[in-house]
């Protein structure tokens, strides 16, 4: 199974994100472009995982400790890629969000939150900066990638809920 840890949103950021989202489609010549239901902040991905590993993956999550928190989106940005680039939303630093992506991960590396919001984009389109918009954390998911007719679909499979 392809697995990652992550955030998913309600409704209402969703609907922000989808306009972002929709105004770059507009502006691009092409892309590939992160369809409304798979928009989330990854905090860690795992790649092709086991059924051991897939347990570890929870127990660890299990071990977490954190307190609801707040997240907000305050930019619009991309990675520069040959053949299109990868269009982000970013989210601003946050001392909870960088404690669990530390607590997920060993490796040293600087966590940089964005949601995908496009793939292999190709536009001159460079967004206006954006009012900061976000909600309330309360809950990770350990979410499974498939490919299913053609279709990628993330499906939630385990859970891990704040502590107040």
């Amino acid at each position: 199974m392809r697995l990652f840890i992550a955030i998913n949103f309600n409704n209402e950021t969703r609907t922000r994100l989808l306009s972002f989202r929709n105004e770059l489609r507009l502006h691009s010549e092409r892309g590939n472009f992160t369809t409304p239901e798979n928009l989330h902040l990854t905090l860690l991905f795992l790649g092709e995982c086991d059924d051991r590993q897939t347990t570890a993956a929870k127990q660890v999550m299990d071990g977490l400790v954190f307190e609801p928190f707040d997240v907000q989106i305050d930019h619009v940005g991309c990675f520069k890629r040959t053949g299109g680039d990868i269009w982000w939303a970013g989210v601003q630093e946050n001392t909870t969000l960088s404690k669990l992506y530390h607590a997920l991960n060993n490796e040293k590396r600087e966590y940089s939150p964005h949601i995908t919001l496009g793939r292999e984009v190709v536009t001159d389109y460079r967004p206006q900066r954006i009012e900061p918009f976000g909600e309330t954390i309360n809950s990770i998911d350990l979410m499974k990638s498939e490919r299913i007719k053609g279709k990628l679909i993330y499906t939630p499979i385990y859970k891990c809920e704040g502590k107040r």
